[in-house]
Formats: C-alpha cells, structure tokens, sequence
C-alpha cells in the first residue's frame, strides 16, 4: 500500500538519472516551439472556422448566396410594387415599368387589342409599356393644329427618352428600397440590409448596361403581335414600308387620332354600364365553319373579357366529316368551359368527338347543365345538310326539335330549376321556347338578329365567328368576324349588357366593340309590363308581308337557306 501510494513524480530535489534528464529536456524543448508553428500544425487538422462580431459561426458560400438571394428578391419586389411611372407620350398616356426576365427585350401592351413583342436588348430586365388611354385634349389638339403632325416623331422621341430616364432614376430607388427593406426584415442588421441595397443597385446598373451594349433599333422592324392585334401587319403595313412612305404613314395617323378623337367625344353619350367583378360574362359564338383563326380570336376573347363560359351554337365544323374533327382539339385550351350544340353542318359522329374533350359539354334533346353558376338548356339540329342523300326537312323539323327543347324546360321549371338560357342551332327552333326562358341563343344566320319575342324570351342570334369559314373567298364581299359578351347578374341570371364584337373578314382589317342595355337597364327606365316587348328593341328582321299590288313571294325562313 505504500508504494502503491508513492508518487511517480520525483521530487525536484531528488537526483535523476541521466536518461530520465535527457527525456525531461526534450519534452520540454517541443512545448517551447514558438506559437507560430504550433498554429500551422493544427490548421492542418482542423479548418480555420470565421466568427461574426457576436461569435456565432458563418460560412461564406452560403451566407454570399444568401445575401445574393434576399437582393434579388427585394429588387423584384420593389420593382413590382412601387416601379411603375406615368409617362405622357404624345397624345397617349402610358404606364412603364422594368420586370425581371430571362429574355429581356420590351413588351408594349394595348388593352383589350394585345400586346406587341420587340427584341429590342439581352439582358435580365424587361420593358413593360401600357397604352392606357389616348388623352382627349391632346389629340384634338393635333386635329386642330395638323401642322403639329410635322414635329409629332420628335415630340414622341423626346418624350420617351425623358419617360426612360425618369423610369431609370424611380427604378433604382425601387429596388434599392425593396432589397433593403427585405433585408432589414432577413438579418435585422442595419449594416447587411445596406449591402443588399447596395448590391441590388450594382445588379441593376449592371443590368442596364447589358441591355444598353446589346440595344437593337432594328427589332422594330420585326415585332411580334398577340391577341387581337396579330391582324396589326395588315392594318398599318409592315415597318419597312411605313419607314420608306413615311408621308402616307402621317396621313394615316392623322385619320386615326381624328376617328379616335370622335370616339372618346362619342363615350360621353354611351349607356352607362361597368361589370362589377362578380358578373358572369358569357362569350357567344357560332357558324365557325373550320376557319382556324377563330380560335385565336376565341382565345384572346375569353383573355381580355375573363369570359366565364363559351357557347357555341354550332356550325363548327363544314362537311361534318371525320377527317375534321382534329380542328376541334383547341376547345379543351381556351381557358374556359366551352358548351356545344349541333348544328346542320355538324355530324353525330362530330358531336361524338366533341363529348369526351375536356372542359367541354355537349347538350341535345333538352339536356340541362350548370357551368358558372348558369343553367343551360339546349337541342342539336335534326337535320345534317351536307349529307345530299336526305331531303332538307325543313322549318317542320326544327319546330319539333323546338317543341322538345319546350318540353324540357317546362320540367325543369316545375321541378322548380328554371333555366337561364336555351340553346339551339336554328333560330326556328329556339322560338318554340319563347316564355320557359328568360334567354335564346342561335346562329346559322351568319348575321346578328336581336328581338323580344311575344312571350318576353330575348332571342340574340349571333353571326359567324369564323367570317363564313373558308368559303368566305368565294363571295364577292368577306363576311366580318361576329361574336357577343354577354354580361349576367350573378344573383337574378338576367341580362344586363352585352357587347357586340365584329372584326373585318378576310382581307379586311378593322375593329368594332358597341356596347347595349337592355330596354329595362337603360339609365332612367322603368321596366316594361309583364308579356309587352319594349319599343326600344331592335326589330326582329323577320320578312314582312308583300307591298299591295305586288305578286305575294312565300317568305323564306332560316332552315331554306342551309349554310
């Protein structure tokens, strides 16, 4: 136990061997090594870890990326929000902004026409201009003063390049703002959200420095249209032409300030009329007859009016064949419910292709269904012309088809489910539903027809959407392009306006938009007894009895006229 108890460790004053001497000195000797190289030894061992000025540890790759990430997606925020500005250019007031985008280039909207696409620089800005209006006072202005007409291409130069230079000043305090008031809000340290505020500054002006080295004037002689504006080529010719006849291109413009001076003095005197957001707005179309374009004005349509559901009443397709139903496919893509009756160009086997396509219902003998919160009612035409094997039923065909549209929406109305509109091809057919619906729609006319019928049913028959189809070349004059807005109150279901929507047919290029109250509606009216068809309706356009003393000729109805 004694020695177990003895120390290991000699007393200083003990004598030491010689070995144990020479072991002890150079233990020694190592912890003598200056610090210097005690360090160099360990970072060969451990990795050298950094600490922020509260001792937390940081890593620099991601605390940079980090940084990186809070700055860009301050600046586009500050782009978003606050980057916007008012810019006077010419007669037109405009709205600029810079967006974030991988392609850069500038994108010029005209609502509700379109918008106008030029790759006008490379780099990851955009320029977004907005043609809000054309100012009144100004444009007359013009009209007046034609001489102005002289100077309006250096006025409209000098407007843009001050509208530029002012977005260039309010875009860097936009995001410099946005980046530092998201920085503030990331690492709650002054000194980091002024880094991203300072970093989101050096991206833009590096940003502004790509797209001003990669700058191409020539990309408006190449722009791209979309939406309604895709016949713009056609309307004011290309860009080469209008830089070589600069002078046919003043006059032009001349006539086009004038008609919209007119217009806008005009709006003063329209019904007045503004969709609240809860309005169904329902886009009525018919006698497409294969002419593909009429999709893309389709499309456009539903875009710019957020139209909640399309109604075809048929004639969508010309020979009915199976070798067609392939156009059909972009019903399923127009970004919103399509509902389809027959018509007498549509086959059943048409009709068969149509039932399994998204987004797409497809109604016949009475059939109701619900789309947008409105309850539909339609009947396919009995009678398929193209098939020259089977004599035209005529007028007698369509009433029955008619009568059993009739008897379904007695049902529902007993069932207590009323329906809000009826659907049928032939405008013959839809009549026998006058009284059971507060709405009727057709086609097969290929012109607009609006009348109250005896028993208050409104019966609208739209033209064609597809300008005649293809055989439209045929006639000596194109038929214009036709479809209606229809806007309903989300409550009642009743109309209470609609839009008429005509563009030029083929080879033509102009635009109309006119907006109609019913009788009912009109600002100041009181609303008509029950059963008496107000004075203030269009005619119904039905023919009239002969003149006295002239040969009486048997009026001719719709369905003597297959399309």
């Amino acid at each position: 136990m004694a020695r177990a108890a003895r120390s290991r460790t000699p007393h200083p004053d003990a004598p030491q061997s010689l070995p144990h001497r020479l072991l002890h000195t150079g233990s020694d000797g190592v912890r003598a090594l200056p610090a210097a190289v005690r360090r160099g030894y360990r970072s060969r061992r451990t990795p050298p870890t950094a600490t922020l000025p509260d001792g937390a540890p940081r890593r620099p790759l991601p605390a940079a990326l980090g940084l990186i990430a809070v700055t860009v997606a301050g600046a586009w925020l500050g782009l978003l929000l606050i980057g916007s500005i008012r810019v006077p250019v010419g007669p037109m007031d405009t709205s600029m902004a810079l967006r974030p985008s991988l392609a850069g280039g500038t994108r010029i909207e005209v609502a509700p026409l379109g918008d106008l696409e030029l790759r006008s620089h490379h780099a990851p800005v955009r320029l977004d201009v907005a043609v809000d209006r054309l100012d009144p006072v100004r444009s007359q202005a013009l009209v007046d003063h034609p001489e102005r007409f002289a100077g309006l291409q250096t006025e409209v130069t000098h407007d843009v390049t001050h509208g530029a230079l002012g977005l260039a000043l309010h875009s860097g305090v936009a995001v410099v703002s946005g980046a530092t008031a998201l920085g503030l809000t990331v690492y709650r340290r002054p000194r980091r959200a002024l880094a991203a505020g300072g970093l989101a500054l050096t991206l833009l002006a590096a940003s502004a420095g790509t797209a001003y080295a990669t700058w191409n004037p020539e990309s408006v002689l190449e722009p791209k249209f979309s939406g309604l504006l895709t016949s713009a080529p056609s309307v004011v010719g290309n860009a080469r032409s209008i830089v070589s006849e600069f002078h046919v291109y003043q006059k032009e413009l001349a006539r086009l300030v004038t008609n919209v001076t007119k217009l806008y003095d005009a709006a003063s005197t329209l019904p007045v009329y503004q969709p609240d957001p809860t309005t169904i707005r329902v886009l009525h179309v018919s006698d497409i007859h294969l002419n593909p374009g009429a999709w893309r004005i389709i499309a456009s349509l539903v875009k710019q009016y957020r139209i909640n559901v399309i109604v075809d009443t048929g004639d969508t397709m010309d020979h009915g064949s199976a070798a067609e139903n392939h156009f059909l496919d972009p019903v399923s893509t127009l970004g919103a419910p399509y509902v389809w009756v027959r018509g007498n160009h549509d086959s059943r086997g048409t009709q068969k292709y149509l039932t399994v396509r998204r987004h797409v219902t497809v109604l016949d003998h009475g059939n109701v269904t619900q789309v947008a919160g409105v309850r539909i009612a339609g009947v396919g035409d009995p009678q398929f012309t193209p098939d020259r094997s089977v004599v035209a039923a005529g007028d007698p065909a369509e009433r029955t088809a008619g009568g059993r549209l009739a008897d379904a929406l007695r049902t529902q109305r007993l069932a207590g489910t009323p329906v809000d509109i009826a659907l049928a091809h032939n405008p013959t057919a839809v009549t026998e539903a006058d009284g059971l619906a507060p709405l009727a729609l057709a086609g097969h006319v290929h012109h607009r027809e609006n009348t109250r019928l005896p028993r208050g049913t409104r019966l609208m028959v739209e033209g064609s959407a597809g300008g005649g189809g293809l055989r439209a070349v045929q006639n000596k004059k194109p038929e214009p392009v036709q479809a209606s807005v229809l806007y309903l109150d989300r409550r009642t279901k009743r109309l209470q306006a609609w839009d008429e929507i005509t563009l030029g047919g083929l080879g033509l290029s102009r635009a109309e938009v006119s907006r109609h109250l019913p009788h009912g509606n009109q600002p100041g009216a009181t609303p008509a007894p029950s059963g008496s068809p107000p004075s203030a309706d269009p005619p119904s356009g039905r023919p009239s009895g002969p003149p006295s003393g002239a040969s009486p000729r048997p009026a001719r109805s719709p369905s003597d006229h297959p399309r």
